[in-house]
């Protein structure tokens, strides 16, 4: 199937959901993607996020916004629950700018989402050191004490930033809690420039974006909205491996929520996985390669945090987790990314089941102490040599590699429409 039989081939509410621990691949697709979907959202996380692309050899990073921006003609939402680092989006829009992409009237920011201050940014770094040797790898980008505030319902929304009464009022409180508590010593009148400041330069992006992607949704002969989902499944604040998890929903049903979108409109919904596993900072990670292999498919994958440039932990494919995420998020196909990397890796290995006691697993343990104890059932299966990145059908590919994807399939459960076998833009095999 070539691209243009698959893109029509979906429908008018499509989400991208990360299947595993991050870093799967998301922005490829959402960027090719975004060639049928005019309107293109984020609806959880912050600048934690790194969504990587390559167009024409050109290598855009986003944190905030969607990747879907570089089509020219798209509109660009970034949804109520996002926080906000205004700094780092305004930098991303420079970039754009740099690199001649125009953005006037096409990328819109809730006024319900919640702003990243600079103190929240110190505190998540005091939290971080003050956990020693239970660190639990965050960004230090302010995301979680960020949310903190949103649920306990003292945050400053975008909206905020152009009340001063109220703008100045919720500040004297979070900066005297934050003496109070850290000892940070911080000035008000200070903060209030600088961010009101900060607020002028975005005011043409604000909106109500509930309302906008509503409307762009049911404009005549639209295609639809494509979600573009932030971390993944197994970083979401329910569902993940808790406390190693992000401070937000990272699931389908966190973009819902974050966008106001009506589950019923969403048609498709597609996990990115990678041909194997990878994980940034601490937590479980139980096919962790900690071996010469893991090394090699670390450089070969070029596995580095696009957020903090931090090493990537790598490991065998995990059938069993992503079988889970498929049943959070009920996938409705996969795209499988970067399996061009495994050439010459040799043998492949696949976990297929979780052991604890002799009792197989239906579910991630609980506790660190039972991964610990996980006694994990693999399979393996030849491994290739060829290199594949100039394949563009299923049949191109070394007949190994074709066996190692159907069997991914099989054991997953969910048909693999999709293949990465490069970094580029056209380097996607549809199936």
């Amino acid at each position: 199937m070539d691209s243009a039989k698959y893109l029509a081939s979906l429908g008018r509410g499509v989400a991208i959901i990360g299947s595993q621990w991050g870093d799967e691949g998301k922005g490829k697709l959402v960027d090719i993607l975004a060639s049928k979907y005019s309107t293109v959202a984020r609806g959880t996380g912050g600048a934690n996020a790194g969504h990587t692309i390559v167009v024409e050899g050109k290598k855009f990073v986003f944190h905030l916004l969607p990747s879907g921006i570089l089509y020219k003609d798209n509109i660009c939402i970034v949804g109520n629950g996002c926080v906000i680092d205004i700094e780092t989006l305004l930098k991303e829009v420079q970039n754009l700018k740099d690199n001649n992409i125009e953005i006037t009237n096409r990328l819109f920011v809730s006024d319900r989402a919640h702003v990243v201050f600079d103190f929240h940014k110190e505190i998540d770094g005091f939290q971080e050191d003050q956990k020693g040797d239970s660190k639990i790898g965050t960004t230090k980008r302010g995301i979680g004490p960020t949310y903190t505030d949103k649920i306990s319902r003292s945050g400053i929304r975008i909206a905020d930033l152009y009340n001063t009464e109220v703008l100045t009022s919720k500040l004297t409180s979070l900066l005297a809690r934050n003496k109070k508590v850290y000892g940070f010593e911080a000035n008000l009148d200070e903060y209030l420039v600088k961010y009101q400041s900060l607020a002028a330069e975005i005011k043409p992006f604000v909106t109500d974006t509930v309302a906008l992607l509503h409307a762009k949704y049911n404009e005549t002969n639209s295609a639809g909205v494509l979600f573009e989902g932030a971390n993944a499944t197994f970083l979401d604040i329910d569902h993940g491996t808790y406390p190693y998890v992000t401070s937000s929903n990272a699931t389908v049903g966190g973009l819902l929520a974050g966008t106001g979108f009506p589950p019923t409109y969403m048609t498709n919904v597609i996990g990115i996985v990678k041909a194997y596993t990878t994980r940034v900072g601490a937590g479980p990670f139980v096919t962790e390669l900690l071996d010469d292999l893991g090394e090699q498919i670390r450089a070969q994958g070029h596995e580095y945090g696009s957020t903090t440039g931090r090493p990537r932990r790598c490991g065998w494919f995990d059938a069993f987790v992503v079988k889970i995420s498929s049943q959070i998020n009920g996938f409705t196909e996969l795209n499988l990314t970067k399996l061009d990397v495994l050439k010459g890796v040799g043998a492949l290995k696949i976990a297929t089941a979780y052991k604890l006691n002799g009792k197989n697993l239906s579910s991630l343990p609980m506790f660190d102490s039972e991964f610990e104890n996980i006694e994990v059932e693999y399979i393996e299966m030849p491994g290739f040599d060829e290199d594949i990145s100039n394949a563009r059908s299923f049949e191109d590919l070394p007949l190994a590699a074709q066996n190692y994807v159907l069997k991914l399939e099989e054991l997953v459960g969910v048909k693999i429409a999709s293949i990465g076998v490069g970094p580029g833009r056209d380097q996607m095999i549809f199936r």
